[in-house]
């Protein structure tokens, strides 16, 4: 489960529908309708937030939001609940380690998209967090060099 800081403008396709997905998945576990995920670390600042419930489906909004404007259609009737949330801090450090997430998969997957965000080193968080300085977060999920794919070494010239 990935619920992304960074606004989902980013996302390519791929990764839109599948942020929409969890972040249903999310909602369904804050709401205590499915017995998985439970424990899920990226569900960490949700929780911690004054109202949960409000905090997921003001995320989801931005999201269904995002998914007309490129044209699809996602049932925003799915979102439970229609009253804002308070922000929810996020670091600069999980936005940082975020957007190199996001662009490695980008080069991979929609290397256009990737084009046109590479350079940008300051990319917008989701509107429902405000960045304070930091570290990456405690909750996220780093995986260790020996998890991390070989990088293609650099063709000298």
């Amino acid at each position: 489960m990935r619920l992304w800081s960074l606004h989902p403008k980013y996302l390519d396709s791929r990764g839109l529908v599948a942020l929409w997905r969890e972040a249903l998945l999310a909602q369904a576990v804050l709401n205590g309708e499915t017995r998985g995920y439970t424990r899920h670390p990226q569900l960490d600042r949700f929780r911690a937030s004054a109202a949960p419930r409000n905090a997921v489906a003001t995320y989801l909004r931005t999201v269904h939001t995002e998914s007309v404007v490129r044209g699809y259609h996602f049932d925003g009737s799915k979102i439970g609940n229609d009253r804002d949330a308070d922000l929810i801090e996020v670091t600069r450090g999980q936005m940082n380690y975020e957007w190199q997430h996001l662009l490695a998969k980008l080069q991979r997957r929609e290397p256009a998209r990737w084009e046109e965000f590479k350079l940008l080193t300051r990319p917008s968080p989701h509107p429902l967090f405000r960045i304070k300085p930091g570290q990456i977060e405690a909750w996220e999920v780093v995986p260790s060099a020996s998890e991390q794919p070989p990088t293609k070494p650099r063709k000298q010239r």
